[in-house]
């Protein structure tokens, strides 16, 4: 991996799950109990509006009881590293956790929405919140009830910052998919894109994913083991 400078980390359920966030795919489609047609798609928040709100209300929950892992504090020493030596990090997460800004990384594109974010279907305001929200709930802005839902992206809707994400890519020199699947698209192409545009490509995985052919190196183990191995790598390099 000679002449890096540039780096976009995609990352995934698998590096959240080493610090205790589960994922749905744990358990054959279900998401803590709950089928991925119920809490993570339009027709299910249409359907039961309730059940969705409370279900992302515990999810919101629980990022108090966990903590950023080795695999996160790397990140964000490799984005200062980098900064230092006249580069860059751009972290594009498909997690809608806080852990990468907890671990001090700050180039964070989150394509799937974040927990800690709701969004006003009546005026379109979106703000940061880490309250529980129901039905009754207003929006800060316009103080219409009914209308907050989670600032998450769900099955069927469009991923954010699609355009951000692939300036970076085509920008970079190194592309690094961390802890993920290789199943979902878009993110899951944007491995090809890379190779595509004649740049470097790292996998680091438990297991290799659906896409592992495409990269140019995989390494399978523990992000938290694995990840901060590599940055050593990268920093001094």
């Amino acid at each position: 991996m000679s002449k890096i400078k540039n780096i976009v980390v995609l990352t995934g359920a698998g590096i959240s799950a080493e610090s205790g966030i589960r994922t749905f795919r744990d358990t054959g489609g279900l998401w803590e109990d709950h089928s991925i047609e119920e809490v993570a798609t339009p027709e299910g928040y249409a359907a039961n509006p309730e059940l969705v709100l409370g279900f992302y209300n515990a999810r919101r929950a629980q990022l108090s009881s966990v903590e950023p892992n080795p695999a996160h504090t790397a990140l964000s020493r490799l984005e200062k590293g980098l900064i230092g030596q006249g580069g860059y990090l751009t972290i594009v997460t498909q997690n809608v956790d806080d852990l990468h800004e907890r671990g001090g990384a700050e180039n964070v594109i989150h394509m799937h929405g974040e927990l800690l974010s709701q969004w006003c279907r009546s005026c379109n305001h979106k703000f940061k919140s880490s309250e529980s929200f129901t039905l009754q709930s207003q929006c800060p802005k316009c103080s219409a009830g009914g209308k907050v839902r989670p600032d998450i992206v769900w099955f069927g809707e469009m991923p954010y910052y699609m355009d951000t994400i692939e300036m970076s890519v085509t920008n970079c020199d190194l592309f690094v998919s961390i802890g993920t699947s290789g199943a979902v698209y878009p993110a899951a192409g944007y491995v090809q894109m890379a190779r595509g545009l004649g740049k470097q490509t790292l996998e680091i995985n438990l297991e290799r994913s659906e896409g592992s052919h495409f990269f140019h190196e995989t390494r399978l183990g523990k992000a938290g083991e694995l990840v901060p191995a590599w940055v050593d790598e990268v920093l001094n390099g």
